[in-house]
Formats: structure tokens, sequence, C-alpha cells
């Protein structure tokens, strides 16, 4: 009986000691606080590496600059991708997804002085403040033959963009159901349509006022367009009065 009453505390003992005796963890085992300086850089290096693969992924097919090679020799030419807004706005690092343009600045970044969109297969141009223009489709025609004396880019060659806000609103509100001028249709927006050539003018305050032609090359299966594109005119940079 004395030894079983002796069998517990002695046991108690033992697990006390080899508790005591058992190593602890490592300070390397031991959970460290995690260097935020590090995490940041990180995070900058792998943005990089996404917008350089965004810019692969906006960049026109090898045999589309190669067909346009030598009309991309002149001046005041290009050749870009336009993505569909309504599927890739705010799935990309660029603002806008890459559904718009700028013919001036050469960039598809929205909010600098933006010329064009794509939207449900739609080409739209004038999206912030008293911001406008009118698009026109010309035909099937080639665009190397397209001038400002070209019938459906006189207008858009001549119009004098208003500097006073409220007309500058009025003409936004012109373009919204669109008018005929000269046997063309002037709008807001027009359908994209492959092999179709259109003229667009693009009134941005205080950043550009520009005229284009641009034909649609060919659309890609997610719905993104090829374009290429000249500009026709520059015009004084639109000051627009209260």
């Amino acid at each position: 009986m004395a030894n079983s009453r002796l069998f517990l505390p002695i046991l108690l003992l033992t697990l006390v000691f080899c508790l005591a005796a058992r190593p602890g963890p490592k300070s390397q085992d031991r959970p460290q606080s995690q260097d935020r300086s590090k995490i940041e850089r990180k995070i900058e290096s792998l943005m990089a590496k996404l917008r350089e693969r965004e810019k692969e992924f906006l960049a026109p097919a090898s045999d589309d600059q190669e067909a346009f090679a030598q009309f991309l020799r002149q001046p005041d030419t290009g050749l870009i991708r336009l993505l569909a807004r309504e599927k890739y706005d705010g799935k990309l690092l660029i603002r806008g997804g890459g559904a718009y343009y700028s013919f001036v600045r050469l960039t598809h970044e929205y909010g600098y002085g933006s010329d064009i969109t794509l939207e449900q297969n739609q080409f739209g141009v004038g999206f912030a403040g008293a911001d406008f223009g009118f698009l026109t489709r010309l035909g099937d025609v080639p665009i190397e033959t397209v001038t400002v004396e070209h019938p459906g880019v006189q207008f858009l060659a001549t119009f004098a963009a208003p500097s006073v806000e409220a007309e500058a609103r009025e003409q936004y509100r012109r373009a919204h159901p669109g008018f005929e001028q000269g046997g063309f249709t002037y709008s807001r927006r027009v359908p994209a349509t492959v092999n179709m050539t259109y003229a667009v003018r693009s009134v941005s305050y205080r950043e550009s006022d520009v005229l284009v032609v641009f034909r649609a090359v060919r659309q890609d299966a997610d719905g993104s367009m090829i374009l290429a594109w000249k500009i026709l005119k520059k015009f004084p940079k639109p000051q627009l009065n209260p």
C-alpha cells in the first residue's frame, strides 16, 4: 500500500524533471516580427513585373506590326490595341483597364487627355467634365488615302472648339444622339467594326485638341481591337472660360 502511495508523487516529480530538462524552442524557431520594408520592396518588384506583363498584353501582335510596318514609318502614326472596358477595367493596374488611348500623349492610362475608348463593342469619345468629341465612319477605305480634304473629315477639320463652358456642354449633348453634316453622321459613339475607317475629333480642355483617322484592323477573341491611326491635325490646346 505504501509503495502505491509513493508511486504517484514519484511519477509527478519525474514528469516535472523531464519537462524542465526539455530544450526550449530555438531562437530561429520563434515567430519573428515581419520586415515591412522587405515586404514593400517585394510588392514594388512584383508590381513592376506586372506592369511589364500588361505592356505585353496591350501590345498588338507581331503579325499586325509587320503588316503595317511601312505605314508606321510615316510621322504621327501608330498601331494600338484597345481592350474592352467592360471586361478589363479594374482587373489591370493601368487606370481604365487598357480601354482608353490618348493619341497626343501616347498612353492607355485614363485621365491624361484620353481621346478614344472601346466599350460594349463601340468606340467612344468625350469622357470627363466639358470634354467632348465627334466620331464618324468613313467606310472601308484605306487609311493612307484619308486627308483633311476627305468629305467626311472636312467638318471635323474646320470645327472651332468653343471656349465657353455652356457651349462646350451643348456640343456634348449634340453628339449624344448624333447629327448629320454633309452626308456623314457624327456622334459620340459608333459601332466598332473590323475593316472600317473612322475619323475622330477629340476636344479635351486644358489638355489637347486633335483630329485623327483610324482603322479597325482586327478583333481578337477577348473583344480587344487593333487600330492603325494617323494624326491629321493638331489644334491649339483648348481653354475653357466659366
